[in-house]
């Protein structure tokens, strides 16, 4: 792990942006320089797969854990919905300490947060995690912790949870209000204060104060 000069990542934020990227058919081609990383989207991609080979398979139930990333599949054996703990971020050492749960079924409940991936520079003791603001190139500081998206798509529920870590909580409340027909979000920002849009509300529970997200505003 290093800290890049300010000049290196100067060189290269021109480089950064779909702009770059052209698609005919199944050929892509990029502009020079540039590289494609899909750690964003991969294990989204994987559960969504995974799930249709329990469909193309005749499997009745099931759930897959990723690391970060949980998908499941029609409900528990007994009907009954299931049940996914949220890793809290204040305390991530703690493997039984969750920001709270949420009951689902038939869907991808996806965590992105800056807890897990990170170093801390032995110059300055600043602290660089893995999820990069690609405006700036350095780490988001969006004001959030940890973003979780629940949708049927594991691969929308993947990308959205770092895009939305990326935008921070009035972005990604807006985002979906216009947008969040196909997904909900469970956030937690640096106040430890938590906000879930509404229709997840109901399915939610947490020791934390909870802000819920409508249409309308946040409560």
């Amino acid at each position: 792990p290093r800290v890049p000069s300010q000049e290196e990542i100067a060189s290269l934020l021109p480089l950064v942006g779909s702009e770059h990227v052209r698609i005919d058919g199944n050929r892509v081609t990029l502009d020079a320089g540039c590289s494609v990383d899909l750690g964003g989207i991969a294990k989204g991609f994987t559960s969504a797969r995974v799930m249709e080979i329990f469909r193309e398979n005749g499997v009745e139930n099931g759930i897959l854990s990723l690391g970060g990333n949980v998908q499941c599949y029609r409900t528990k054996t007994d009907g009954s919905l299931w049940r996914c703990g949220i890793q809290d971020p204040q305390d991530p050492e703690n493997g039984s300490a969750y920001l709270g749960v949420v009951s689902v079924a038939d869907r991808a409940v996806i965590t992105s947060g800056a807890y897990e991936r990170y170093f801390v520079d032995e110059a300055t003791g600043k602290t660089y995690h893995h999820i990069l603001d690609p405006k700036t190139g350095y780490p988001a500081e969006s004001g959030l912790l940890s973003v979780t998206v629940v949708s049927t798509d594991g691969m929308l529920a993947d990308g959205l949870s770092t895009s939305c870590y990326v935008m921070g909580l009035e972005q990604s409340a807006e985002y979906w209000r216009n947008y969040g027909a196909d997904f909900d979000l469970i956030l937690m920002d640096e106040n430890g204060e938590v906000y879930v849009t509404e229709p997840l509300s109901g399915q939610f529970t947490s020791d934390y104060k909870v802000h819920v997200i409508s249409q309308e505003g946040i409560s």
